[in-house]
């Protein structure tokens, strides 16, 4: 789970079209599947931009989550921009309360009430099927 790290040398608000074409040419691997990605017609535009989201969320780099979240506002609805976003912040505290009581040798504290919010599971404004996908996404990027 990262932190937003600002780049200094891309403009506040960008594309991915931009962003990929910053990537060195050392990269060019990652520069031709972000171009795959976009153009992937596997999931549906909702289901793509809203993992896209989550992903560019949890990952914690500044760049890629204002070039997802530009490029993602014009293909998918505020809510379910909204509702990718949640499925990032809410993954990243469970994963690290799950995470760490997986890593305590005491196990009482298994048995203890979390006491953790997670209303937006229960009306995400999308499909929930969706939701527990960008859940997924994001629980990925954070290695849980």
């Amino acid at each position: 789970m990262g932190t937003f790290q600002r780049a200094t040398k891309l403009p506040e608000i960008i594309s991915l079209d931009v962003l990929r074409d910053a990537i060195p040419d050392y990269a060019k691997d990652i520069r031709l599947n972000l171009s795959a990605l976009i153009n992937d017609k596997l999931l549906s535009e909702q289901q793509k931009w809203g993992a896209m989201i989550s992903a560019a969320h949890a990952s914690g780099c500044w760049a890629l989550y204002l070039a997802v979240d530009t490029d993602a506002q014009t293909r998918i609805s505020a809510e379910a921009c909204l509702a990718a976003k949640s499925a990032a912040a809410i993954m990243a505290m469970n994963n690290v309360y799950y995470r760490s009581l997986h890593l305590l040798e005491n196990q009482e504290y298994t048995t203890l009430r979390t006491g953790l919010r997670v209303n937006v599971t229960a009306s995400p404004g999308v499909a929930s099927g969706d939701f527990e996908f960008w859940c997924f996404v994001a629980s990925a990027i954070n290695s849980c």
